[in-house]
Order: structure tokens, then sequence, then C-alpha cells
């Protein structure tokens, strides 16, 4: 089997291949094409689910990593300039697709991984046309977990340099580290700001305003959260222990 695990960097006889030699998990991310504040490219949730899928992957091990769904649902983002959204039954559809696509492959899991927070309620709600679409001998999991998500952030920032408050789930001090730690200089680090400060308690009402009201009547710079005090090292702790919680949700 080839060392390669990312599945559009692969010949067809190598997926073929590794699906007889056993390897039939795929784990596919689900990110977003959207604003995040005035200093992190469009692409961050998108580049995020590449990442977090091929280090998940590594630790489920038997598994390959399928195209990362760039872009996702993100209607609440368009009252910025650039931000590209699917409907949300479009969304779910072209997830569907993907789910009998890698069934009808031979592939007995797929495991979804939202990188984009406004995927993660969709995802889990649509779990079993999900399994519908990949049929009998394909069992289809999603990690749902944004709560964890964000908490894991916190933990990691409190940990490194006090700053757990600056984690609000949006361009802030976690995204801007993680982008850091992937793609260092595509960070606008003259335009990194504070945007929206909330605390956990506050977070169902803002989630509520967010998807009921847009992203800028919340936040108009588009940012929750600070994104202050980033580093590539906070980043690449993030990633790591993310990947860590996310791989042990599937079992690893």
């Amino acid at each position: 089997m080839s060392a390669e695990i990312r599945m559009e960097r692969m010949t067809s006889p190598e997926i073929g291949a590794a699906i007889e030699a056993g390897v039939t998990t795929v784990v596919v991310a689900a990110g977003a094409v959207e604003q995040h504040g005035p200093h992190l490219p469009l692409f961050m949730d998108a580049e995020h689910g590449d990442r977090l899928a091929v280090e998940i992957a590594r630790r489920l091990g038997d598994a390959l990593v399928a195209p990362t769904i760039r872009v996702g649902w993100s209607d609440h983002h368009m009252g910025f300039a650039g931000t590209v959204s699917l409907s949300k039954a479009t969304f779910l559809a072209v997830c569907c697709d993907y789910c009998g696509s890698l069934a009808r492959h031979g592939f007995r899991r797929v495991c979804l991984v939202p990188s984009h927070g406004g995927n993660f309620a969709p995802l889990a709600e649509a779990r079993e046309a999900f399994n519908e679409a990949a049929g009998p001998d394909c069992s289809v999991d999603v990690y749902a977990d944004l709560i964890e998500v964000i908490g894991t952030w916190r933990e990691i920032a409190e940990a490194e340099a006090g700053f757990g408050a600056r984690v609000g789930g949006h361009a802030d001090i976690a995204e801007t580290s993680i982008m850091m730690a992937m793609h260092d200089g595509l960070v606008r680090e003259d335009r990194v700001e504070c945007g929206q400060l909330t605390t956990p308690e506050e977070e169902p009402e803002l989630i509520r305003r967010v998807l009921s009201e847009g992203f800028k009547s919340v936040t108009p710079n588009g940012i929750l959260g600070d994104a202050r005090g980033a580093t590539a090292e906070m980043g690449e702790k993030m990633i790591t222990a993310l990947a860590d919680r996310i791989a042990a949700h599937f079992g690893a």
C-alpha cells in the first residue's frame, strides 16, 4: 500500500488495493470558505479540515482521507465579502453523495468531521440520511461536539499563555494560531485585533443570534473572541489535542 493516505493524491489502483487490504475506513472533513475577520484568509476552515482529517486518519490506522468538502453552510457569514455558501439542503445532499460514493467502492465506515462551526448541527441532524445513502454495508459516524472543540482550544490557550478567555470560536486566538501553524505567512498580523468577547454561559444566545440575524449583527469585524497573542506553537498544540479527541470519539 502507498504511504500516501490522501485519496486525491493517490491513483485509483492504489485506492482499490488499500481497500482490498482492509483499509475500509475513510475520514471526510467538511469545512467552509468564508470570512475570518480582517486578518485570516477565507480557506481557514477548509485547510483546517484537510489537516485534521489526516491527523485523525493516522490515529485511527487503516484509514484513508477523502477530499475535504471545502464549501459548507455559511449563510450567516454572507454579510462579509467573499463568503461562499451552499444552502443547507445542498450541503447535506453533497455529504449524502459523498457517503454513497465511498460506500460503493467498498469503504465500510465513513467518519464525518466538521471543521466549520455552522456545519456541526446540520451534520448531526442528518446522520440517519447519511447512513441510508451509504447503504447497509457501510456505517456513517459524525463528530458533532462543537462545545468540546471550543473547550479544547480554551484549555490550550489558558495553559500556554493564560489566554483562555480570548477563545470565542471564530477568527480568534485559536484559529489564528492554527493558521500560523499551517500557513504562517497568510496571517495579516498587522490586522490582528479583538472582536466580540463572550463567556461560555452566553454562547447559546450568541449562537442563536448569529444564525437568526447573521454574523455581522454580533461582531462587525467578523471575530468572535480575541485574535491577539496567537502563536504557531499554540496552534500546533491545538491541532494535536483536537485530533486526539476526535480520533478517540471514533474509537482510536
